[in-house]
């Protein structure tokens, strides 16, 4: 892509996002993050009424007199941003899935920077094809909305595990996730299980209505551009688009099982669709 013709999307992405986040999800944000941990403050005297538990009895014993200590929440949080980038994601029949993925990540790194958190990104596709640490700024967020736009990855599979396995590799404390994918991989279940042990995961389905339900188009060739692979199908026939219809609804079906296993909040998105109310209704349930 053209220097200035990445610019101007990069331009144009942020004034929408930012917008966004500002206007609608910063307080749903705070929200659902404020206070997700404790952290120690300060010690001062006993006071009627306070938690004996909190005494500390190290600085009680030095001052002959009951001290407590004063915790106070956690407010910065580190943000990860689990962005597929595989060839799937090209596909669209209103926009292209990776179009409506890199939006919503935009949205979701301006709420955590107006949270004063750090966000981080990591590519994935088969493999992990890159890795950007997390920070605070303007500066680093454009970055990684730059890099969205105009990543070309080595790869063109998914393999949701490998980008689960890495943020478990690089990021030791406890982090809120955010796995915005098409989810078109069926090996990923154990690796959820083992990351949201460590991790706050919350998973961001994208998904285009032609994936859904077949059109009666007559003769079709499909593409899998994960695979490369072909083949025709006649979709005028209506045991074939039922058949269809019954597989995604069985994909959906195990996805949303894996999710509710382990209690991952989880929504679906589609492309071509607004995605605020959704996302606004996902944020209520953190």
């Amino acid at each position: 892509m053209e220097t200035s013709e990445l610019l101007r999307k990069v331009r144009k992405i942020e004034i929408k996002t930012k917008a966004l986040s500002r206007q609608i999800f910063s307080g749903q944000y705070h929200s659902a993050f404020k206070g997700r941990g404790m952290a120690f403050s300060e010690v001062r005297e006993y006071q009627y009424g306070d938690d004996i538990r909190f005494i500390d009895w190290n600085v009680t014993a030095r001052f002959h007199k009951p001290y407590v200590k004063v915790f106070e929440e956690e407010r910065e949080l580190t943000v990860m941003l689990l962005i597929d980038v595989s060839a799937s994601g090209l596909f669209g029949s209103a926009a292209q899935k990776r179009e409506t993925i890199c939006e919503i990540a935009a949205i979701l790194a301006f709420s955590a920077a107006q949270n004063n958190d750090k966000v981080g990104a990591v590519f994935f596709s088969s493999e992990v094809e890159k890795y950007i640490p997390p920070q605070k700024g303007r500066t680093h967020l454009l970055r990684i909305i730059r890099e969205m736009l105009d990543f070309e990855p080595v790869h063109a599979g998914t393999d949701i595990s490998a980008a689960l396995r890495f943020l478990r590799n690089v990021q030791k404390r406890k982090s809120t996730a955010f796995l915005l994918s098409d989810f078109m991989d069926s090996h990923y279940e154990e690796a959820v299980k083992i990351a949201c042990k460590a991790h706050e995961l919350i998973a961001i389905h994208v998904f285009d209505p032609l994936e859904k339900t077949l059109p009666d188009w007559g003769l079709l060739r499909i593409r899998d551009n994960e695979s490369g692979k072909s083949f025709m199908i006649d979709s005028s026939a209506s045991g074939n688009r039922k058949a269809f219809e019954e597989y995604r609804k069985d994909e959906d079906r195990r996805r949303n099982a894996i999710m509710a296993k382990y209690g991952i909040t989880h929504v679906s998105l589609c492309t071509g669709e607004d995605y605020v109310k959704p996302l606004i209704n996902m944020f209520s349930k953190l």
